[in-house]
């Protein structure tokens, strides 16, 4: 197996391994699964990351939970890592067994929703449809998916810095879309930016204030790029106004925080797509472009003590609908000082929380 770990943040590379994986049940009913780095057999070898033996023992409980301890065994050469986010990764709390953990257990309450079979018919705001919730929970997998290869660059897509300096330099990147179903055909650009703020991560997911700033940024700045759309105070799945001449679209949201990590990201989605998805449709034709951000507590704010954050916003735009076209230095500039507008909404949000 191959794998790129990533943490949602451009100032931190990302850990590419080379690995084997071995599952086997145990005698006492229990699972092991084992990963082995596989250095020997690659004809170049990443020399900055070496995964030995890691894994987790998956136990069964007598009240129907499971049980599972996690090893992480790694190493690694973080001299890549910027200053900002060294005592988290340092930690383990970036690339380590919490981390995976706390996925898993994210992602089993994910499939627990969706087997739900008790869902009352009268809860506003629930999708009885199995079908239709199984289709969402995929729809907004990809959704996350999506935005994380947007804030963390990877062998095949790197960053380049375009403005700023230190922690809060602008990245960019631009891919091209072609053939893909899920992804508007174009130029795609993804821009991001991190910072770091002296309020707890909780206090900084449930600031309405916040959220209504920085999105309230994206629409307002990107008039040309945004102009049929609206969004409201966050809610699950919003429905923008529109007039006949324009098609309907939705603003689909997944809001998911745990001890190592909080998302809030969004994207636009056109509302004939978005009902045959609710009825079960086949989600992977549903053309998103995600944005958002992603909270890290960080341990080091506030001169080391807990509490503060590490914010990661990201966008991903389409700024032209032909694959081949050259990216326009009016599109880049448009990005830059949207997503510098951004993190300013956000700052003058929390100077508000934090006085």
């Amino acid at each position: 197996m191959t794998a790129e770990f990533q943490v949602p943040t451009p100032l931190v590379p990302t850990r590419e391994t080379y690995f084997a994986r071995y599952c086997k049940q145990q005698a006492d009913g229990s699972w092991a699964v084992v990963d082995i780095y596989l250095d020997s057999l690659q004809p170049n070898p990443p020399v900055r990351c070496r995964r030995r033996a890691s894994g987790c023992l998956i136990q069964e409980m007598p009240n129907g939970y499971s049980k599972v301890t996690w090893v992480e065994h790694v190493e690694v050469d973080d001299r890549g890592v910027h200053d900002l986010y060294k005592h988290m990764v340092s930690t383990g709390h970036a690339f380590g067994a919490k981390r995976w953990v706390a996925i898993l257990d994210r992602q089993c309450e994910r499939l627990a929703s969706v087997m739900a079979t008790n869902i009352s018919s009268g809860e506003v705001g629930v999708i009885t449809n199995q079908e239709g919730r199984r289709s969402m929970l995929k729809l907004a997998e990809r959704m996350v998916i999506s935005f994380c290869a947007g804030v963390s660059a990877s062998t095949a897509h790197t960053w380049t810095t375009l403005s700023g300096t230190g922690a809060e330099d602008v990245r960019v990147m631009t891919r091209k879309s072609v053939d893909d179903p899920g992804r508007p055909p174009g130029i795609v650009l993804s821009a991001a930016t991190s910072f770091g703020i002296p309020v707890p991560p909780n206090r900084v997911l449930t600031s309405s204030e916040m959220r209504i700033q920085e999105m309230s940024g994206i629409f307002c700045q990107m008039e040309e790029l945004f102009k049929r759309w609206h969004i409201l105070p966050m809610g699950e799945i919003q429905e923008t106004s529109a007039n006949s001449s324009q098609s309907n679209m939705l603003i689909l949201q997944e809001s998911c925080t745990d001890p190592t990590a909080s998302f809030v990201i969004y994207a636009p989605v056109d509302i004939v797509a978005m009902n045959i998805v609710l009825n079960g449709g086949d989600p992977d034709y549903v053309a998103l472009l995600p944005s958002g951000f992603a909270i890290l507590p960080n341990g080091n704010a506030n001169g080391g003590r807990e509490g503060g954050s590490l914010l990661t916003v990201a966008f991903q735009i389409l700024v032209d609908s032909v694959p081949t076209a050259k990216l326009s230095l009016g599109s880049v500039a448009t990005v830059n000082n949207l997503i510098a507008c951004t993190v300013e909404r956000i700052k003058a949000s929390m100077s508000c929380e934090t006085a």
